[in-house]
């Protein structure tokens, strides 16, 4: 007979270790119920919610009227679609019907056909839809012929005033674009971005089966806010005139650029500026493929030596140190030496005109004159190149105006303090060569001139919603006294000039100003480019006295004569001065004078 196989203390065994088994599994499910339920919890909520944004809408921004809008922001279809759920005897006659609709090219049909086959659960697959395209996509939803398609409604910004050039949306450099993201580039929509796009709102919302959140019902976590609408200063049709007139001129000079400012002096707001090439921001994406440069503002964000347009800063400096009078009396010789005779200067026609005053000197544009009066602002050449630099700095240059775009550029201004001037460097500065600088810094400089010696900050933003934006306080750039002598000289030279005054005049006004030819230095050869400069023209006009400054350059215009001190173009900067001068004030409402403001032709300042 077998003996038992049972045993009791191997029961007891058995039933202990079921036991301390439970009791661990229970321990376990209480740690992971108790003690790690937030954790699971947060776990589930993140499997079907999701934490997303949804900016606000764009602000608007309009022109100095309040009315006229310049850039808005539309809601337009964006086309998606679920790939993982179409079946594939359906993709072809869905590609087809598509790239019908969408009127896409083979390579576009290509594309379209390679995401309808990528079995992912969600892709998109066209964006910015117009009203026809959209409307087809509704018809093959509501027919079931494009089911798995969506259509989801996207911000887009629109830029809705075409340009005074072919191609072209209005004030395109002043405003900027902005990109997919949202994101302001370039002008007001970069340097406004924060106050532009306001605030997103943020929501807990459940995820559909794409992984979308779905918006309806969602939980607001932070309410965001709208963005601000813009009001700027610039006049959208005194914007469309000038952009007008330098694409005209770009045309007949067959330029490689053309630029153009008009500003208020004692304001500092910029009424409008443009440069050509342009580019129409609506199509931002298709002209960042082959032409970014383009978006680059010239009256910003390009630094050139100016020539001869210096002068006045010169002649500025001249007074306020009290080394000459506008009646000084000059020797004017077809050259100077300097520096021991290692350097000369010429004037540009490779002559003299004799013993003439100092008025002459810059009415003429005579080079030997201005570096004979640069020369006496000091009894040595680093005391006058002091002085001559510390103009400069007074009157803006070296340094970003403060202008409300971004972008802006300081120019180059070589400082005396830190980098020694020979006598040829000063000389070259009086008359504006070896300094680079923006035209919007020559358009404040000039601006200060005849605002009895004031320096505004130019601004391109007036309002901020309801809220006027404040004008910081303009700084003294030199005394009412020397600002008054500035205007009678810019006054001088467009009357005792002949073919200054034949082609600055506008009747019924005052106007005043000075003309700058500058060579072109090139960078890469190392040397002065031939038979191309930088032709511009700052001046004022107004009723009876400066009311707008109008800065204009022409860069690298092509030359019907080219003689020696004689360069012409089809036109020149001071026929598009008048030009821009005589559409500003007729568009501004700026009435004539009653009688001859003017001084008489070849009167003294």
């Amino acid at each position: 007979m077998l003996g038992r196989t049972d045993s009791r203390p191997r029961l007891a065994l058995v039933l202990l270790v079921l036991l301390a088994f439970g009791v661990a599994c229970f321990a376990r499910l209480g740690y992971w119920q108790l003690g790690q339920r937030d954790m699971l919890v947060a776990r589930a909520r993140d499997q079907v919610l999701v934490r997303t944004e949804v900016p606000a809408v764009r602000g608007t921004i309009y022109d100095r009227s309040g009315t006229v809008v310049l850039a808005t922001t539309v809601l337009r279809d964006r086309l998606a679609a679920y790939p993982a759920q179409i079946p594939q005897e359906r993709r072809a006659a869905m590609t087809a019907r598509l790239a019908a609709i969408l009127r896409l090219d083979e390579a576009g049909t290509g594309t379209l056909r390679e995401r309808l086959a990528s079995g992912k659960a969600y892709v998109v697959l066209a964006r910015e839809l117009d009203e026809g395209q959209s409307a087809a996509i509704r018809a093959g939803l509501a027919s079931g012929d494009l089911a798995q398609l969506a259509l989801e409604a996207e911000q887009v910004r629109v830029y809705p005033q075409e340009g005074g050039a072919p191609g072209t949306s209005l004030a395109a450099h002043i405003l900027g674009f902005v990109n997919r993201e949202g994101v302001g580039q370039y002008g007001v929509e970069e340097r406004w971005q924060e106050q532009l796009a306001g605030g997103a709102k943020v929501v807990l919302a459940l995820r559909d089966a794409a992984g979308r959140p779905i918006l309806e019902g969602a939980e607001v976590l932070e309410a965001g806010s709208p963005g601000a609408d813009l009001v700027l200063t610039i006049d959208a049709s005194l914007q469309l005139h000038l952009e007008q007139e330098v694409y005209a001129t770009w045309v007949a000079d067959k330029a490689r650029s053309v630029s153009a400012v008009v500003e208020d002096p004692v304001s500092g707001e910029i009424l409008a500026a443009a440069s050509y090439p342009s580019y129409d921001a609506n199509d931002y994406r298709a002209i960042a493929a082959h032409d970014p440069a383009v978006f680059m503002d010239p009256v910003v964000s390009t630094v050139y030596e100016p020539g001869s347009v210096f002068k006045m800063l010169t002649a500025a400096a001249v007074l306020e140190n009290k080394t000459a009078t506008t009646k000084t009396r000059f020797a004017d010789t077809a050259y100077i030496s300097l520096d021991r005779g290692r350097a000369r200067i010429w004037n540009a026609n490779k002559r003299g005109m004799g013993t003439i005053t100092f008025a002459d000197g810059v009415a003429y544009s005579r080079n030997v004159v201005m570096s004979r009066a640069a020369l006496r602002l000091g009894k040595s050449t680093r005391t006058a190149a002091s002085r001559l630099h510390g103009t400069w700095v007074k009157f803006g240059f070296g340094e970003p105006t403060g202008v409300d775009l971004a972008g802006e550029l300081p120019g180059l201004v070589r400082d005396p303090a830190v980098e020694t001037w020979r006598q040829v460097d000063l000389a070259n500065g009086s008359f504006g060569q070896g300094v680079a600088v923006t035209l919007l810094q020559l358009a404040n400089a000039y601006s200060a001139m005849v605002n009895d010696g004031l320096l505004p900050t130019p601004r391109v933003v007036r309002a901020l919603g309801s809220t006027t934006v404040v004008a910081p306080e303009a700084r003294r750039a030199t005394t009412p006294a020397v600002a008054r002598q500035l205007v009678r000289l810019m006054k001088y030279v467009v009357t005792e000039v002949p073919w200054y005054r034949d082609r600055t005049r506008v009747t019924g006004y005052v106007v005043g100003g000075k003309t700058g030819t500058a060579e072109i230095w090139d960078a890469k050869a190392k040397r002065w480019k031939a038979k191309v400069f930088n032709h511009s023209f700052i001046g004022f006009i107004g009723r009876t006295g400066p009311e707008l400054v109008v800065a204009v350059r022409i860069n690298e215009g092509t030359l019907t004569v080219i003689e020696q001190g004689n360069l012409e173009m089809p036109v020149e900067s001071f026929e598009l001065f008048r030009r821009v001068a005589t559409d500003a004030v007729s568009t501004l409402g700026i009435p004539r004078a009653t009688k001859a403001a003017s001084p008489s032709p070849g009167a003294s300042p």
